[in-house]
């Protein structure tokens, strides 16, 4: 196993640099003046941009600066955000919990609604639950995610008042503050991935129901639960981690909608912002860490795989 995560920490490290040059030259080569985007709110002489451009290393050729950009990663130092006048990183520490934060309890609300559903509707195949998940599955695939957020915001949060409509909790307030403000974000964000792992633990638990060494237990005497739940599921639930965990780290940088309906302050809506303002660093500081992210994630699912089955090995 050991040897297993040298290798895949190795070959990601291809991957990341890919990244950070497909992020550099997007950045870098997009039309209009970086510098004048960036100071549009205020009056710019030639000297300020001249200045700006020397301090950014913007004057130097193209590949100058991302060489020198990668000998600053290697340091650890992502940059200088040119709105707030704060380094990067220091940004990203900030932010980066509270998108984990949202991203985990929205992961936790698609798994509880995910994969029992599933597996009842698979079990039952044909009856009426099972097209009735497969109806509400459907829907929630389609449903997109800024028209759940708001609809909640409006029946929950306003027209009733029974959930704060913004901002992030905190536990000084208590666990339950913290619950409440996480309540609404993580349902807008987790239902369209429960519907989809729904039809994923359907599908995979269909298949291996089918198996014959299913079948040899049910001859054995053993009670259907058990069936189900040792023997089955334990193999179906295999493809369900593979997507989660894809899942989880394309939520990691795609709760942008989300972040900005709720006024959630996360890394996605810290990039959207960047974005916004041509804020070049944080730019290429957010989707360095999403894109990090992502491969440790994938990482940890292959990891995962050995505690499920334990018949997988990699050495």
């Amino acid at each position: 196993m050991t040897a297993y995560i040298v290798r895949r920490i190795l070959v990601s490290v291809p991957v990341i640099l890919g990244v950070t040059f497909v992020v550099f030259a997007l950045v870098h080569f997009a039309p209009g003046d970086a510098v004048r985007i960036m100071l549009a709110s205020e009056r710019v002489t030639p000297e300020m941009a001249a200045q700006l451009r020397a301090y950014y290393g913007l004057d130097n050729p193209w590949y100058t600066q991302y060489f020198s950009y990668l000998g600053n990663l290697l340091r650890g130092d992502l940059g200088t955000s040119v709105t707030s006048r704060l380094p990067v990183s220091q940004s990203i520490l900030r932010r980066f919990p509270n998108t984990l934060q949202l991203t985990f309890a929205s992961l936790i609300v698609a798994l509880v609604i995910a994969i029992p559903v599933g597996i009842l509707s698979a079990t039952r195949r044909n009856s009426l639950l099972d097209y009735l998940s497969l109806t509400t599955a459907m829907v929630g695939v389609s449903m997109p995610n800024f028209w759940l957020g708001l609809l909640l915001l409006l029946w929950l949060g306003l027209q009733h008042r029974l959930l704060p409509i913004w901002g992030i909790g905190s536990l000084s307030n208590g666990l339950w503050d913290v619950i409440r403000h996480l309540i609404m974000p993580s349902i807008t964000l987790g239902t369209s991935l429960a519907a989809l792992l729904t039809r994923l633990t359907r599908a995979s638990m269909l298949e291996v129901l089918s198996q014959d060494y299913v079948s040899t237990a049910r001859a054995k005497g053993l009670a259907e639960r058990i069936v189900q739940y040792k023997h089955a599921l334990r193999n179906a639930i295999i493809p369900v981690i593979t997507a989660a965990g894809l899942q989880f780290g394309a939520l990691l940088g795609g709760a942008v909608i989300v972040e900005s309906i709720f006024a959630w302050p996360g890394m996605g809506r810290l990039a959207y912002e960047a974005i916004q303002q041509r804020d070049l660093p944080t730019i290429q500081g957010t989707t360095l860490v999403f894109a990090v992210s992502f491969v440790l994630v994938t990482l940890v699912v292959d990891m995962l795989y050995v505690l499920v089955d334990p018949r997988i090995r990699y050495d």
